[in-house]
C-alpha cells in the first residue's frame, strides 16, 4: 500500500501499519508505533493528527482514544469527513497551519477539524512564532490567522460560494 495509507505522523511520534518493515521504521526519523487504530491496520487512513492535536476512526473506543493520546502526547477526538466517511486520508490534508477537507464534509465535520486541530486561534498562532522563532515567521501569513471569530471559515465561505456557483 501507499506510505500515506500505513503511516501517519508529526514531527514527533509516527503510527505506522502492524507489519511495516525495520527499514520504513529508520526513515521516518521519529519515534515510532506499530498500532491499529479503531481495529483498522492502514493507521494513515484511519487517523490524522499533527502537532497540536487529531482525529481518529469513528470507532476507535474511548480506551483507545486516551491509550494513543498519551502515546501521541496530543488531543483526540473521533470523527468523520466528507458526510460521514471514516476514510479520513481520504477526505482530508492536515498540518500545523491549516486542512483541506473534501468537498462533501459538512460544516459540523469542518468545526470538528478547525476545533481539534487548533485551526483559528490566534493563541495558536502566537505559539508557533514562540516554536520556529519571530525570524523564521516574518513575512509569513499563515492560514489560521485568516480566520475571525465569530466568522464562517475560510473552507465554509469557499464551499458555499461554490455551491451557490454549481447551483447557479
Amino acid at each position: 500500500s501507499a506510505l500515506g495509507n500505513i503511516v501517519a505522523c508529526n514531527d514527533h511520534v509516527a503510527l505506522v501499519h502492524p507489519d511495516v518493515d525495520r527499514e520504513t521504521e529508520d526513515v521516518i526519523g521519529v519515534e515510532v508505533f506499530r498500532q491499529t487504530v479503531g481495529g483498522q491496520a492502514l493507521v494513515g487512513s484511519h487517523c490524522k493528527f499533527t502537532n497540536q492535536g487529531g482525529m481518529v476512526h469513528p470507532r476507535t473506543t474511548v480506551e483507545d482514544i486516551e491509550e494513543l493520546s498519551s502515546l501521541l502526547q496530543v488531543p483526540l477526538v473521533a470523527g468523520t469527513i466528507n458526510r460521514g466517511s471514516d476514510v479520513l486520508g481520504g477526505g482530508m490534508v492536515v498540518n500545523d497551519w491549516s486542512a483541506f477537507v473534501g468537498l462533501d464534509t459538512t460544516s459540523t465535520e469542518i468545526s470538528v477539524v478547525e476545533s481539534i486541530f487548533k485551526l483559528g486561534s490566534r493563541q495558536h498562532h502566537q505559539q508557533q512564532q514562540q516554536s520556529l522563532g519571530a525570524a523564521a515567521m516574518e513575512g509569513v501569513q499563515p492560514i489560521v490567522q485568516q480566520f475571525q471569530p465569530n466568522q464562517p471559515s475560510d473552507i465554509v465561505t469557499d464551499m458555499r460560494s461554490s455551491l451557490i456557483d454549481q447551483l447557479s
